[in-house]
């Protein structure tokens, strides 16, 4: 009887050891119990669940062939094959080998009924190879808190900003796609998302360049690691224009070092500033532009003239810049049209999009129409009760959810001023080098003198 009770009492224990975890940290209770559960879940309703889902073919003809001869009953449908399945910290990966006939799209399109037939929180489809299919399930909701992996030597000009809903870190690769979009309402969470690509920048040997036209509010704290900054539409006008006469002057440098002659191997011909040598290759730069509308908005002559020579600069950057090693991260809560002539064509340039929490589909469809319908949907849908929560993709089409971690302003100061010694010098810039930030003392009440007056 004893051993009876004190086997009753081990299980109550674990269970309550189970729901504490689940609840506090999933993480654990996934690796301890939700793995084991989730694995036999999967490997007993498979074959069930891709019938019920509609990702089996039916018999080929020899095997039917086969049971008329041998008199034995019809061959049931045939599900993919699986190749492996294995486990991770937020899930599993199940690879499988697609029978003929069936298309990876298939596999995408069942996506939310293979999540509810698992019960798992999320599945992803992608496509390995020809006939192969990746699924990844993610066992729980990682975006609900977010943890970022340490990542030990990051590369050059690849920042991990986020965690995605399948559990992998999104890299912001500016050597993969240079130029990027960033859009969503306020509160959304871009600014957060902002701090946190300029921490991960701030100890790259990167030259970092913003524009903060909200009088340098969200930009200025972190001025000690920026090359340039400018807090108005007038100064960010010089700016660009200084941007675009370095532009010109790394080309010359790129033209007088490719030395093309018949002994040179074609492996040292270069084209852009990565391939060449260690000791001349100019530094490369980041443009960080906070609110884009600024810029475009005019209200007189004046600042008609201003903004379209903004815009034009603007452009030249996103068409010749990569080369040169300038980059792009623009930001705004709308980006469309209706922000005069040549916005679109500025975006035609955007390779990159993410898009946070917008309030209305024409903004969602600003960054993804043009991409993938799927993507405008995720986004009208993000909760405004999970600010960070973006939808990332390119221009491929590709998509994916993501939550940036919170990156408070001042864990972002922090790491800029950590890393203030590797700030570059650029000479065409050297006009617009911020000054270390003032304290100011706003709202406080000065002592009136004796018989002055309140008015």
């Amino acid at each position: 009887m004893n051993a009876l009770w004190g086997t009753l009492l081990a299980v109550l224990l674990v269970l309550v050891l189970a729901l504490v975890l689940r609840w506090l940290r999933p993480t654990w209770y996934w690796m301890t119990f939700g793995v084991t559960f989730a694995t036999v879940r999967v490997l007993i309703r498979y074959r069930s669940v891709m019938d019920a889902c509609g990702l089996t073919v039916p018999p080929s003809r020899w095997r039917l062939a086969l049971a008329r001869i041998a008199d034995r009953p019809v061959p049931e449908a045939r599900s993919p094959r699986i190749l492996r399945l294995r486990p991770t910290a937020t899930g599993l990966v199940l690879r499988l080998k697609l029978r003929p006939g069936q298309d990876a799209f298939d596999f995408t399109a069942s996506s939310d009924r293979l999540r509810h037939s698992f019960a798992l929180h999320n599945v992803v489809s992608r496509e390995i190879r020809s006939g192969v299919v990746e699924l990844r399930m993610t066992g729980y909701d990682v975006l609900r808190r977010v943890r970022m992996p340490i990542t030990p030597h990051p590369e050059t000009l690849r920042v991990p900003v986020a965690l995605r809903e399948d559990g992998e870190v999104h890299h912001r690769d500016y050597r993969q796609v240079p130029h990027a979009l960033n859009v969503g309402a306020t509160k959304s969470g871009k600014s957060v998302y902002q701090r946190t690509l300029v921490a991960g920048l701030a100890p790259q040997n990167v030259a970092l360049v913003g524009i903060d036209c909200k009088n340098g509010v969200e930009l200025f704290p972190l001025a000690r690691r920026f090359t340039a900054l400018a807090d108005n539409p007038a100064a960010a006008a010089e700016l660009l224009t200084a941007l675009v006469q370095y532009m010109e002057r790394v080309y010359q440098l790129i033209r007088a070092e490719q030395r093309i002659s018949v002994a040179l191997p074609d492996a040292e011909i270069t084209a852009d500033i990565w391939d060449l040598p260690a000791h001349l290759r100019p530094v490369p730069v980041v443009v960080l532009v906070d609110e884009v509308a600024e810029l475009a908005l005019a209200a007189n002559k004046a600042e008609e003239a201003r903004r379209d020579r903004i815009v034009t600069d603007l452009v030249r950057l996103a068409q010749l810049g990569r080369a040169a090693g300038i980059h792009l991260e623009i930001c705004g809560q709308r980006f469309g049209s209706e922000l005069g002539k040549g916005i679109t064509m500025l975006r035609a340039q955007l390779t990159g999009r993410t898009a946070h929490r917008v309030n209305d589909e024409t903004s969602a469809n600003m960054a993804f129409g043009d991409i993938s319908p799927d993507a405008v949907l995720a986004a009208v849908q993000i909760d405004k009760d999970r600010p960070g929560t973006a939808v990332a993709g390119d221009s491929s089409g590709g998509w994916s959810r993501i939550r940036a971690p919170h990156t408070t302003l001042r864990q972002a100061v922090n790491v800029c001023n950590a890393h203030a010694h590797r700030t570059p010098q650029i000479p065409e810039l050297d006009a617009f080098r911020p000054e270390p930030p003032a304290r100011v003392l706003v709202g406080k009440v000065q002592p009136r003198a004796a018989g002055a007056s309140a008015f």
